[in-house]
């Protein structure tokens, strides 16, 4: 299941991605102090950033070995990327974690640089605050 977290992103299928998430799922925004909880929430995140990113597209893999401590979380997974949002670039990092069903559970999502960071805050708000994607 790790894999078709990616392979959806790539296809931008807003459904197969959906569907590699878990219902409970955490994504921790760079430009958000919340976290958006719950994959419908997520979901509607994940719409908005694929309308606003321009040429996304990952250009590395990075795979956790090291089991984690028993009280700790699962290893992680780091999707590297890069994109243009309002014809700034951008580079990030997509931070997922996974359930035992192979789910994802928690996804944090890095960008930089600053400004970057300060454009796709301000498109995505201005996405969110329309009348059909202002719940969360």
């Amino acid at each position: 299941m790790r894999g078709t977290f990616r392979a959806a992103v790539e296809a931008r299928d807003l459904a197969a991605i959906a569907r590699t998430l878990d219902p409970d799922i955490e994504l921790h925004s760079p430009v958000v102090v919340r976290p958006y909880r719950g994959r419908d929430a997520v979901v509607r995140l994940l719409r908005v950033l694929m309308e606003i990113f321009e040429d996304f597209h990952y250009i590395d893999e990075l795979v956790s070995i090291a089991p984690s401590a028993p009280d700790g979380p699962p290893p992680g997974h780091a999707l590297i990327f890069r994109a243009r949002a309002g014809g700034t670039r951008v580079q990030g990092v997509d931070l997922l974690r996974f359930g035992d069903d192979g789910l994802v559970t928690e996804l944090t999502v890095m960008v930089r640089p600053l400004p970057a960071a300060m454009t796709l805050a301000r498109l995505v708000g201005r996405r969110l605050e329309r009348p059909a994607a202002s719940a969360r």
